[in-house]
């Protein structure tokens, strides 16, 4: 599989133009520009190798992780540190390289004042209903609001009121004055900053007053010499007042180029969508495995390779579509074969005896960790008189080609011997209990020198050994494709079947050290990943995938 940062699209092919051309003085500065008021989720995960990508592939190539704290009422502390988190568990360094908005919100005030004394924008006493209703459509023009043409020691003196604290919340706005016709309706008259009495994560109580996104965004990437600033192709249309604030500051000026943000079937992306699941106990957490996001991805067992490996294989595109989860999915199952260790787990056990084997002797079997590795490292693991096999692995009146076991049938133990059923106990409710067999002491290792053939193989733990564990089966956390574009209310389609628990599972022995965030293969089961809340005394795995897509086939 191809595993790099620097396959080729139209954001590089217009990067290696400007080289060429020896813009910015030969130099690729991108920023990485999340809101905090939410966790980070798979589509930012895809900006995120974007442009940290990007500035890895070029010399002395830089990427900031750059906060847009401006709206106090959404924004926590919380969220900061989620998202670094997140950004370096993806594998990017982002040490020296973390800024906020808030940062500059001296420098944007002076900035504000410039275009107040040149008479292009001004304080505004409506309310945020009237500039609403006043904005226009795109056929009609917007009207003027009744105090565009206070002068400029007006705006000035009310301007610093509101900085003062002076006024009330939304008591007033300040505006820039450019054209309530023009076609680009971001482009009428848009809001610069809004009077907000509340405390900030960052700057405390020091402002009452905040710069909108469109005000902040551009001069954010000024500050800090930004190149190309990538965006998502909503702000495409807000390219034009970008410009339109740089340029009549006249300062440094980076370029905004937008590319289709991305979107997957089965989820969604929106971040107040997301917290209303979270809000709402339609899940856990931000975290929960089932979520899109990406601490929910990385404790469910999604690896950061397959994630990159995924986003830089959909690429970068100019049209918006959804892709299909099955893609994550196999980059996903690609990853783990190569790294996860095999190990056996009974999900539903039920008990086999082995007749003819020493009630007392305890044997350690060699086992593969991963034969797609080739260290060919093995680990040890107990077997005995008395082991668990899945209930599914035995029927008592099997149908043609049944390869597992039944009364008369020879199969494999994996890693351990032969064994033929003979007999097996049912209770007083004719469910069976317990299954009764003999093993070949000649077959140890699962095969033998008279070369007969054995069809089924079973995993199996020994009884005496066993771990009992948690077990989280985890599926898709909705049940229709695209579940915001249905009439009714998205969480009417949570899919009631998307974690089910699992208490009656049996580990192997080995499994007692396993390490949270460590991904196992369940032989033919699919894989897991310790979860955060596991400990010694209650082991808890997620599921984070099957062995092959049964969504798909469900489907049909």
């Amino acid at each position: 599989m191809e595993d790099k940062n620097n396959k080729s699209n139209f954001i590089r092919d217009i990067i290696d133009s400007d080289i060429r051309l020896e813009k910015n003085d030969n130099r690729v500065h991108t920023r990485f520009p999340p809101e905090p008021n939410g966790y980070l989720h798979i589509g930012h995960a895809k900006s995120i190798c974007l442009n940290f990508g990007i500035a890895e592939s070029y010399p002395n190539g830089k990427c900031n992780l750059r906060f847009d704290d401006t709206n106090p009422l959404k924004e926590e502390e919380e969220y900061v540190d989620s998202i670094i988190e997140d950004v370096q568990w993806l594998g990017f360094n982002v040490k020296n390289r973390i800024f906020y908005a808030s940062d500059y919100f001296d420098q944007f005030y002076d900035y504000a004042l410039q275009l107040v004394k040149g008479n292009l924008a001004y304080v505004d006493d409506q309310l945020s209903e009237e500039i609403k209703n006043t904005r226009g459509t795109l056929k009609d023009p917007g009207v003027n609001s009744p105090y565009r043409n206070r002068s400029v020691e007006e705006n000035l003196d009310l301007f610093q009121k509101m900085k003062d604290g002076l006024f009330k919340d939304g008591e007033k706005v300040l505006r820039a004055k450019i054209d309530m016709s023009h076609p680009n309706l971001n482009m009428r008259d848009p809001i610069m900053y809004r009077i907000l009495h509340i405390n900030h994560h960052r700057t405390d109580d020091k402002w009452c007053i905040y710069p909108m996104y469109d005000w902040a965004h551009g001069l954010e990437d000024s500050l800090e010499k930004i190149t190309h600033s990538i965006c998502t192709l909503e702000f495409q249309d807000h390219r034009l007042l970008y410009d339109w604030f740089l340029d009549q500051l006249d300062i440094y000026h980076p370029q905004q180029i937008e590319f289709a943000r991305l979107n997957l079937n089965y989820t969604i992306m929106s971040k107040r969508k997301l917290k209303r699941l979270v809000d709402e106990k339609y899940v856990s957490s931000w975290d929960d495995p089932r979520m899109p996001t990406i601490s929910g991805l990385r404790r469910r067992g999604y690896t950061p390779e397959a994630i990159k490996l995924f986003a830089n294989h959909i690429g970068v595109v100019k049209r918006d579509s959804i892709i299909d989860i099955a893609l994550l999915d196999y980059f996903l199952r690609e990853d783990l074969n190569k790294k996860a260790q095999r190990v056996m787990v009974v999900l539903d056990p039920i008990k086999l005896v082995i007749t003819n084997y020493p009630d007392s002797q305890v044997e350690e079997i060699d086992a593969d960790n991963n034969p797609e590795s080739a260290l060919g490292e093995t680990r040890k693991i107990p077997f005995s008189k008395e082991i668990y096999i899945e209930r599914s692995d035995f029927m008592e009146n099997p149908p043609k080609k049944y390869f597992r076991l039944s009364v008369g049938s020879e199969v494999r133990l994996k890693h351990a011997y032969y064994v033929i059923c003979t007999n097996f106990i049912k209770d007083d409710n004719g469910i069976i209990t317990e299954v009764h067999c003999t093993y070949d002491p000649k077959t140890r290792g699962g095969w033998s020198d008279d070369g007969r053939k054995v069809r089924g193989t079973l995993h199996w733990v020994s009884v005496n050994h066993a771990l009992d564990a948690e077990i989280r089966l985890y599926d898709k956390l909705f049940n229709v494709e695209n579940p915001e574009s249905q009439e009714t209310d998205f969480v009417n389609f949570i899919n009631e079947n998307s974690y089910v628990k699992n208490n009656k599972a049996k580990l192997e022995s080995s499994l007692g050290c396993a390490e949270r965030g460590t991904s196992y293969q369940f032989i033919r089961t699919g894989y897991f990943c310790l979860d955060t809340d596991s400990t010694k005394k209650k082991i808890i795995f997620n599921k984070t995938i099957g062995l092959r897509d049964s969504w798909s086939k469900k489907q049909k």
